[in-house]
This record gives structure tokens, sequence and C-alpha cells, in this order.
């Protein structure tokens, strides 16, 4: 006997052996079991994901010889003419080879006769969105009243090609995708049936290479069994497919994380000697960005029989959640530009430097390189200070401040702290929390301030590390940060800048209502001053 491809040998005979379209599955059961039956059904969904086999599984279910259940026999000679393709009652039509009204017509006469084996007619019309607009009109009537025994099925890839005044005649349902684990379980279960060993990985990469179709998977399957001379083993499907090793992946990004240009460059020249899809590698790394990003913000959604687990979740640590989504953009739209870059490898080139580009930002990149590194302190947000906040405090280094630095004075008074918090290089939310903060307490090891408890929320990393890396920098020598709440007002930038903002405001309000040439029009129109109106020139 000849060889059956998989995707033949192995489509489904009943619901029951139906993967991924459970929804479908459930409506179309409790259907069949009540015996309410529409007489038009609409299947849309993407190439291979079950909508011609669930049309037979249903023309089976209304013809079969045990009577319309959603669990037909199989053996009997309905169920196996069907199986078979030779079934009189069932008539397949391709759309896209039967387009003109001519034909629709010649269908459809022959649609008022009754069966001639089974309990229904069954019309299955493919790739029903390719028929011309005379014939969609043609069947339109049809379609509303056809004969009692007469069941259609229409199936498409495009619903939107379809006039609303058939999609408004049929029931429609939409076949999803499938995910790729249950492509990988379904493809390892007929590998057992049909005794082939195979690798775990492997049936991964075919599963997502197969974009959300089964039938794909399926063909993929069958060259990845005669590519690997009887076996699915993951290197000859990777070179099958032209994948990119994940281990090339991990040591870019491992590169990345240490700032180390040359060899990610090295990685570049190691893909192309061994030519490998650029594309494809671009493509892995976004999926592999998608992971770490799932590892940070969710990880208990990352699988235990995720490959690669533990390399993921070390990965993740070193990276920030917000670069892991800008390497993403970065990755994605490198991708899409390489068709525009002098050649595929430059163009991965530039991608992998532009990574490198938007690096995050170490201690190194801020502070000089003569100047040693601020390890992050630990803050304190009690009203006072206590034994225990202070043995939690890290110790840090004191070394001898730079020529032409800052001294650090033994005693500081509100308006020092204006004069320093208008000199720091800060911005955002370090400088929102510097400008709200009293100073208490400024010598040679510590910087004490003060916040109003309604701004205790300006604590939220990392503005207290950039102010404290800000003041190290200003007076050149390493400070302990602290913090502590105040139990009354404090006198702050902010507040000092308000009160200066509201005189201001009030001499601009006197000078306008000692205008003379105002007084004249407030009296003559009798009309009033606007003082939310008058803005004093700074």
């Amino acid at each position: 006997m000849s060889y059956q491809v998989l995707a033949r040998k192995w489509r489904p005979r009943n619901f029951s052996t139906l993967v991924g379209q459970e929804h479908v599955v459930r409506a179309l059961t409790h259907a069949l079991s009540e015996q309410r039956l529409h007489h038009a059904y609409l299947f849309t969904g993407t190439r291979g994901v079950g909508k011609t086999t669930i049309a037979r599984i249903l023309a089976k279910s209304l013809n079969c010889e045990s009577g319309i259940t959603a669990t037909p026999c199989g053996s009997c000679s309905a169920c196996q003419e069907i199986d078979g393709g030779r079934f009189v009652d069932l008539l397949e039509v391709d759309a896209a080879t039967n387009t003109r009204v001519d034909e629709m017509r010649q269908l459809l006469e022959n649609a008022v006769y009754a069966p001639t084996r089974g309990r229904f007619k069954v019309y299955v019309i493919d790739e029903v969105h390719m028929l011309s607009n005379s014939a969609f009109n043609a069947m339109l009537k049809t379609l509303e009243e056809p004969p009692e025994h007469v069941k259609f099925i229409l199936a498409t890839t495009d619903p939107q090609k379809i006039p609303v005044t058939v999609l408004s005649r049929c029931l429609q349902f939409n076949l999803k995708q499938m995910p790729v684990g249950a492509i990988s379980s379904h493809l390892e279960n007929i590998l057992q049936a049909e005794q082939v060993s195979f690798d775990t990985g492997a049936l991964a990469l075919i599963a997502r290479s197969a974009a959300g179709s089964m039938r794909d998977a399926l063909s993929l399957l069958d060259q990845a069994i005669a590519h690997g001379a009887g076996k699915v083993q993951e290197e000859p499907v990777r070179a099958m497919l032209g994948t990119v090793d994940q281990d090339y992946l991990f040591a870019i990004l491992e590169a990345l994380s240490i700032a180390d240009a040359s060899a990610m460059l090295a990685v570049a020249a190691d893909l192309g000697v061994r030519s490998l899809s650029f594309s494809a590698a671009l493509q892995e790394m976004a999926a592999l960005l998608t992971t770490l990003q799932i590892a940070q913000c969710v990880p208990s959604a990352i699988d235990d029989d995720e490959p690669c687990r533990e390399r993921v979740f070390s990965l993740a640590e070193k990276f920030s959640p917000e670069f892991v989504q800008l390497a993403y953009q970065i990755v994605v739209v490198g991708r899409n530009e390489l068709p525009a870059a002098p050649d595929e490898y430059a163009g991965f080139v530039m991608t992998l430097l532009r990574l490198y580009a938007f690096r995050p930002s170490t201690v190194a990149d801020v502070v000089s390189a003569a100047r040693p590194r601020v390890s992050a302190p630990t803050f304190s947000n009690s009203p006072s200070a206590t034994s225990d906040n202070l043995s939690q405090m890290h110790s840090l280094a004191h070394p001898a401040p730079e020529s032409g630095a800052t001294s650090v004075p033994s005693s500081a008074n509100a308006s020092e702290w204006n004069s320093i918090v208008s000199r720091l290089s800060l911005s955002g939310l370090a400088r929102t929390l510097a400008q709200h903060c009293e100073l208490r307490r400024l010598d040679d090891e510590e910087c004490l301030l003060r916040l109003a408890p309604a701004h205790s929320h300006l604590q939220m990393k990392p503005a207290p590390e950039r102010l404290q890396q800000a003041l190290s920098e200003h007076f050149g020598r390493m400070l302990r940060l602290r913090f502590e709440l105040a139990d009354n007002e404090v006198e702050t930038p902010a507040t000092t800048a308000g009160r200066e903002r509201q005189e201001r405001q009030e001499k601009a309000v006197a000078a306008i209502e000692r205008d003379g040439f105002v007084r004249e029009v407030i009296e003559f129109f009798d009309a009033s001053l606007d003082e939310s109106s008058i803005k004093p020139i700074d």
C-alpha cells in the first residue's frame, strides 16, 4: 500500500479527536444533541485549522445510520463513505475554481431533489469568498429557505469578502489558530503511535514554525522525518527550518548585559559564516525577549518544562523591565528594516549596535571614571533616626575630595539647601523629591532630609538613589542619605518657591489695581478684575 501523508492519515474522524477548537465542538455537540440544526453554517479561520475537517464530521453526524448524533459511529456505510470521499450526498465544491454564476445555478438546481443515500444532502463550499457577486446573488434565496433535506456548510479564510446578505443567513463559527502547546502535544501523540523517536525541542520548533496551522505542522513533521532518516531530532529540524540556536541569542544578550560589543559582533560574524538567516535570528530574539519580560512580570507563567528556563530567569535579572521593552521594539523594527539595509548582515549588526547604544546606564556611565562607584544606599522614612535604622544603612567609602570639588558645610540652613538643589543635575521624580525635602543636617558623612508625610510617596525608587548620586558628585565624596518624616510643616525649596510665586502674584495684582487706566475701565463698565488672568513677569 502506498504511503499516506500524516495530514491525511491523522485527520480527525470525530469531534472527540479534534484538537484546539473546543468552543466550536461544544456548540455543535449541543446543537446535535438537542436537534437544533441550522440550515447553513459558516466556518472561518486561517489555513489548516480544521474548517473542512469539521464540515466532514458534521456531515457524518447528520447522516450516520444510527441517527443524528454528536458521536457518529464511524462504522456504518455512510460514515465510511464520507471518510473515503465517496458519499453521493456530500458535495464538496471548491469555490476558487467554480466561481461563475452558471456553475452555482447548476449546483442549486439539483438541491431540490431528495438525497440518494443519506438523511441530508450536504453542500460543502470551500473558499466561498472566491465566488463572484452574481454567484452570491444566485444562492441567496436558496440559502435563506433551502429544502428541509439540504444543509449548507461554507468555509473561508477571508470572511470580510463575503456579502453581509450571505453572512446574515449563516451560523458563523470562527476557528482560532492552534496554540503551540496543543500542536506539540498532538505531534507527540502521533509520533508515539507511529513509533518514531523524537526530541521534545524539535517538536517545539515545528509547532512554532507552523504559525497556528495543524496541517502545516503535520507537513513539516513529514519533512522532518524524511530529513532525519526516520527520526525527529532538534539539530536536523533546526537546520531544515533555518532557525537559529538559542545559544547564539543568549550569547548576544549576555554580552549586552556586560556591555561587550565585540562579543556581540563575534556572534553576528559566526551566524554569517554558518549562513543562518539574520531575519530568523531577530525573530527568535524577539520571542526570547518576550519570554524574558514574562519571567520578569509574571514568573509563574513560565512553564516548568520551558526550554532554557534557568537561563531565562538568570538573564531576566540582568535587565530592567523597561529596557526589555525597548530592546523588543529595537529588534522588531530592525527586522522590518532588513530589506532596506545594504545587506542582511549590515542590518543585523546595526540592530545589535543599536541595542548596545541604548543599553542600561551603569554607575560608570554617570560618574567620572576617576571617581569610585557609589553603592546603593538604604533609606529610612521613620519620624526619627533609630538604632535599628542606623544598623541597616550601608557604609560607603570616603575617598579624598577631588581638587575643585565643593566642600561639605558642617551646618546648613534652608537657603543653602535651596542653593544646593538648584545646582544639582537632577530631573523628573528625583528633582521633585529634592525640592520637597528640608535639610536637617549635612556633614562629611551624612545628609539628613525631612519630608512631609503628604510627600512620602516621592521616595519611590530610583529617585532616592539618583539624589544620593547627585549629592555625592556635587560634594566630591560619598555621602550617606537618610530621610525622616516631619511632624510639622517643613521649609523646602518647593514651599519657598511657592511662597515667592504667591508674593509675585500679589504684587502683580496690586500693580494692576493701582493702574489709573484699569480703574477707569472698571468704573465705566461696572466691571470686576479677574485676578486669575494676571500672570507676573518673571
